[in-house]
């Protein structure tokens, strides 16, 4: 496995004053050549360039724009009739003429070479408004832009950035317009500048945008773009709102390039170019949401940086944290104005330096390099799709069973679960122990470990093994290792015969979601040799759902373009994901925790119902369902459910993927990753929603399948008449009952030990005077998923 390699290269951007204050030393022919040279000394991996300069500006203002002074006279409703005596009719013809055949001059772009485009990112002229109040604006910026990714193209540039948009009403233009030159661009990479939140809402006096008082008013944007995020279409009537509501203008800011990437159809092509020029806010929550989007571009100015006590730059502490969190996704980091003198210590290079320090000092990074850890053991399969296997139906390969026979601490998990409960065995008794499953021998070993620890003389140990391959390499283990003290037995555990009853029955049949690779079905059928005082290792599992928004899984699952392919449960290695639940009660006051179990398997089963050969008539009994709401604090997408698993060996033992509990359970374990269950179409959640999961496990006599449905609700206040009794959860209010079901309220897991556990709040009614009331109303739904098991099933 390969260590990890410190790819967050680093960028400079080259300013159109730099162009033209510099001049070219006898070795280049020209200045970008130079300036390129001198980036690449300096250890950056490549340059942000503007790939027009202002004479193109001036044109295209001169051609497209009334001068302002003029048309501020006249009315709206004249300005059409008196347009044509304004202006110059030779200016109109020119600009006629430029739109049928648009056209640089030479003096109107910074390089002409293909030797000056090396490693270059195009930065589009800033001063495009393709969100402009008025038609002609947008019209004409949009051709100007189409121009401009053209001749990119032309110089072999694959990738351009795009001016922030700025008026919110219009959002839905801009992003048209970037769907089309995606469309007419077929190899180009955009990205879209954006501030993480408009640094203008949080200023006393208002920057009103170049179009919103005069439709044809001559401006240029300012270097750090300005995002009119407000609702209102006059940005006049803008209230400043204080620094307490920065959380929501970051949401507002996320919902802004949702739009965007929702009209370009995620287009794999279109990413985020993150502008921290803004200070970011001490809430990991808020924050989390862009580490599910496609952020290729971080832009970190000098004026971001401040000063440490010795005069060297450093990032304020929630930049930092952020920083260092995205090296996961190894985007580009885009340093502008290292070289102006901002810091007085440490020159042009500190700041690379110093993001190269926080990559080295990244936890994922960290980790990555770690041998051992989950995320050295992965790397490569990080948000990669992968099938869940069919233990039951297919034959492993050796080498899946050789790469999850890495893992140390599932094994050596399962050799304390066995030590432990043959030292609880009464000493004077003989003890029997099946491996039912036993691949290539991994649990055999382990339990002859156990019996050699445990110092029992009176053991016999059986193994079973269905997969005619495997059973090979069990026989060759057999005679070299194991002699007589392992007996083989061939065939599948629910039909299979053996001599004895047996007091422990060991298995690893378990998926990333407990049962998904019918774990139930075949231990239903094990469970004939187990004695009535005996035992099961793994003793009882449960199956966990979180809401999760990932736009590169969501492109990865619709990327097959079947619509199975949006209903087949996957195995993913999660990094380019984000958790949307929350903890806490929610509007209605039911909400449960951010990861909430769905159902629990018990071995052996309670009270079951046999046939004369000790199995189950029907699979009825394996049937689940669960219906589970989660709050919603920040705004986001709903791409799918993260699915996890726990499970509980023997006593306090036990194994967990599940994200908040898997590092005191059993960390750095290797075998599972979570599932991923996708949704068709992405479902928009507001900020303080709730969303209702419901999840069904079904069977027939053949197969096993999963269905999956989501509906969204928003609180709405109601006042609740004198005297009526209100039930309610820590003061929380319920919804009306007629609105929702009860959720499925977990339960405290076995492994106490291991983790202490909250205590759930009660629910208990209230008798109150007069009150508001929180009721839910429905705001969006899915559809059902995978109905009847059409897409993806287990088979039995």
């Amino acid at each position: 496995m390969q260590s990890w390699s410190p790819s967050a290269s680093i960028s400079t951007l080259i300013t159109l004053a730099t162009l033209a204050n510099e001049k070219p030393s006898g070795s280049h022919e020209t200045v970008p050549l130079e300036l390129i040279a001198e980036a690449q000394l300096k250890g950056y991996h490549s340059v942000c360039l503007p790939l027009t300069t202002e004479n193109w500006h001036t044109r295209w203002t001169e051609m497209c724009l009334i001068p302002s002074d003029s048309i501020q006279k006249r009315t709206r409703e004249s300005r059409r009739e008196s347009k044509l005596a304004i202006r110059d009719l030779s200016v109109e013809g020119k600009a006629e003429a430029w739109r049928e055949n648009p056209c640089f001059e030479r003096d109107e772009v910074t390089i002409t070479r293909l030797d000056e485009a090396k490693n270059v990112t195009a930065i589009i002229s800033e001063w495009l408004e393709l969100d402009a109040e008025e038609d002609g604006i947008r019209y004409d910026a949009e051709i100007a832009l189409q121009q401009e990714l053209a001749y990119a193209s032309y110089l072999n540039i694959h990738t351009a950035i795009l001016p922030a948009p700025r008026n919110r009403d219009h959002v839905s233009s801009y992003a048209r317009t970037v769907r089309a030159c995606l469309s007419s661009a077929p190899y180009m990479n955009l990205a879209i500048r954006l501030p993480v939140y408009d640094t203008s809402l949080l200023e006393p006096a208002l920057i009103v945008s170049p179009s919103s008082s005069s439709s044809f008013q001559s401006s240029s944007a300012p270097s750090t773009p300005r995002l009119v995020v407000s609702g209102s279409a006059d940005s006049l009537n803008r209230p400043s709102p204080g620094s307490a509501s920065l959380e929501a203008h970051i949401d507002a800011a996320w919902e802004t390039w949702d739009l965007i990437r929702s009209i370009c159809d995620y287009n794999i092509r279109l990413a985020l170019a993150l502008d921290l020029t803004p200070p970011l806010p001490n809430s990991p929550g808020v924050l989390s949401k862009w580490a599910a989007e496609s952020v290729r571009y971080i832009f970190l100015p000098s004026s971001t940086f401040i000063a440490n006590a010795k005069g060297y730059p450093v990032l304020p502490k929630p930049t930092q944290t952020f920083i260092r969190d995205s090296m996961a996704h190894r985007p580009n980091i885009i340093i502008s104005g290292a070289s102006s003198g901002l810091h007085k210590r440490g020159g042009e290079d500190a700041y690379s330096q110093y993001v190269k320090y926080l990559e080295r000092t990244s936890p994922v990074v960290e980790a990555a390099e770690k041998v051992g850890t989950v995320e050295n053991f992965a790397q490569g399969y990080q948000d990669y799709l992968q099938a869940p296997l069919q233990p039951l139906m297919d034959n492993l390969q050796s080498i899946t069973y050789q790469t999850f026979e890495q893992d140390p601490v599932k094994y050596q998990s399962y050799e304390e679960a066995i030590h432990k409960a043959l030292a609880e065995w009464p000493k004077q008794d003989k003890i029997v122990i099946c491996v039912a499953g036993a691949g290539r021998g991994p649990l055999v070993a382990r339990s002859l470990s156990a019996i050699k620890r445990s110092k029992r003389g009176n053991v016999r140990l059986y193994a079973i093994e269905k997969n005619p391959n495997a059973f090979v390499t069990l026989q060759s283990r057999q005679r070299m290792e194991w002699k007589d003290r392992v007996r083989l037995l061939f065939g599948d555990m629910r039909l299979i015969e053996i001599p004895e009853k047996v007091d422990i029955l060991v298995s690893e049949l378990l998926g990333s979601f407990g049962d998904n690779e019918l774990s139930p079905e075949c231990l239903d059928g094990a469970m004939r040799f187990l004695k009535p005082q005996g035992i099961s290792i793994p003793s009882s599992y449960t199956a966990h759902l979180a809401p999760l928004s990932s736009s590169k899984l969501y492109n990865e699952a619709r990327a097959i373009k079947e619509e199975k392919s949006l209903e087949t449960p996957y195995v993913v290695m999660f990094q380019a994901v984000n958790l949307l639940s929350g903890e806490g009660p929610g509007p209605s006051g039911l909400c449960g925790p951010q990861v909430q179990e769905c159902w629990e398997f018990e071995h052996p089963r309670k009270y079951p119902v046999l046939n004369a050969q000790g199995l189950p008539p029907t699979n009825s009994h394996n049937t689940r369902s669960a219906k589970l709401r989660f709050h919603i604090p920040h705004a986001g997408v709903l791409h799918g459910l993260a699915g996890y698993f726990e499970a509980i060996l023997y006593g306090n033992i036990g194994l967990s993927i599940h994200p908040q509990r898997k590092d005191q359970v059993s960390k750095d374990m290797l075998s599972w990753f979570p599932l991923f269950f996708p949704f068709k179409e992405p479902l928009y959640l507001p900020s303080n929603s709730e969303l209702q999961i419901s999840i069904w496990r079904l069977t027939n006599e053949r197969q096993v399948w999963y269905e999956w449905h989501a509906e969204s609700f928003l609180g709405s206040e109601s006042s609740s008449p004198a005297g009526t009794k209100s039930p309610t959860t820590s003061g929380h209010p319920l919804p009306s009952s007629n609105l929702m079901a009860s959720p499925t309220i977990g339960v405290p897991s076995p492994l106490i030990d291991a983790v202490d556990l909250a205590p759930r709040s009660s629910i208990s009614f209230q008798d109150t005077p007069e009150r508001s009331t929180a009721r839910l109303v429905k705001i969006g739904h899915t559809s059902l998923h995978n109905p009847g098991g059409r897409s993806s099933w287990i088979g039995l």
